[in-house]
């Protein structure tokens, strides 16, 4: 896990080709729920974590009889200033913004194809079976449903439509089969160039054999606008993208903002905290880092709603407030209206 984290680091500064998904797994017909339910859930593993009290919490283990208090849930460190360092300096808006020359629906599919390629490494992590007790550190009894807290839990909607509870482990599976299904569908995220790219001009997408000898246009009026007269458009249309591309995209983001934030929830102290000797950071701060990136991404060009930032929007905050979210993305400054 520790290499992987590692790679992450050295891997920032770099772009991948999209298309770097296992062609092994086969979309399921289930698709994921885009609704939280609320529900009860199991309280972190922080209180009989052994490094519990170097984050603040409370390290009396006396056998004195207290009188019975509600069941809090216990506070989530991770949304302290303190843990809130990232394993790499500046923000990610240089490989967030969409470069010049690139068409959006090209750069949006890059980014769908990173951000998986990372989170999906991630889940690796927790997914990862220990030696000692033969079972991941993400396992149906530590994590029987797919949670970020006690307040949002999420369901997927099984093959007749209705939303169904399954334990984190499945979620994951589930997720990780349509997201793969998603990328590896060319009708979805087309890899090859368009067979008439190299003939398609800026004007109406009028064809012209040659400059000398333009094709007239039919009559129009007054009354109509240019974007009518062009068509109906969409992100991603002129570079061979279906008209389902965004609403596909923000379904894809929102799902891996998911498994972030279970991850953080339920598995931050155990393994990512406890990898690193505690507040020295590395594994956590990598974490971090993977995570701003993911969020300026979907913040910089709206692809998520308050709503659905929701469980991680403390941390969020502090990220905005310190900078490591800058103001462009905090504000949504490149944000896609959703086509008419």
């Amino acid at each position: 896990m520790s290499n992987f984290l590692q790679s992450m680091r050295q891997g920032f500064g770099r772009q991948t080709n999209r298309g770097n998904v296992s062609p092994q797994l086969q979309r399921p017909n289930d698709s994921p729920n885009t609704s939280t339910t609320s529900s009860s859930h199991a309280g972190s593993p922080l209180a009989s974590s052994p490094s519990y009290t170097q984050l603040g919490g409370n390290g009396n283990n006396t056998n004195q009889p207290v009188e019975a208090q509600p069941d809090p849930e216990s506070p989530k460190f991770f949304f302290q200033s303190r843990f809130s360092r990232l394993g790499v300096r500046g923000n990610f808006m240089p490989l967030a913004a969409q470069p010049k020359n690139v068409d959006l629906g090209e750069w949006l599919a890059h980014q769908a194809h990173e951000q998986w390629r990372v989170v999906d490494h991630i889940v690796q992590c927790v997914l990862e079976v220990d030696a000692n007790t033969g079972l991941p550190v993400c396992n149906p009894k530590t994590c029987p449903t797919m949670s970020a807290g006690r307040s949002h839990t999420y369901t997927w909607l099984n093959s007749r439509k209705e939303p169904t509870k399954v334990t984190a482990a499945q979620y994951f599976d589930l997720v990780r089969r349509w997201i793969n299904g998603k990328l590896l569908d060319e009708k979805a995220y087309p890899i090859a160039p368009l067979s008439n790219a190299s003939s398609t001009f800026a004007s109406n997408g009028t064809n012209t054999p040659g400059g000398n000898t333009p094709i007239a246009m039919g009559p129009t009026t007054l009354n109509v606008s240019m974007s009518q007269l062009a068509g109906h458009d969409w992100v991603g249309k002129a570079v061979g993208f279906p008209e389902s591309f965004f609403n596909d995209l923000r379904s894809l983001m929102r799902q891996i903002f998911r498994l972030y934030a279970h991850i953080y929830h339920a598995h931050w102290v155990e393994p990512f905290w406890h990898l690193t000797i505690g507040s020295s950071g590395s594994s956590w701060t990598d974490l971090n880092s993977c995570f701003v990136h993911f969020v300026t991404v979907v913040k910089l060009f709206g692809l998520l709603t308050v709503k659905d930032l929701e469980p991680m929007q403390p941390l969020i905050d502090i990220w905005i407030s310190n900078g490591s979210i800058p103001p462009d993305a905090a504000t949504g400054a490149c944000t896609i209206a959703p086509a008419a």
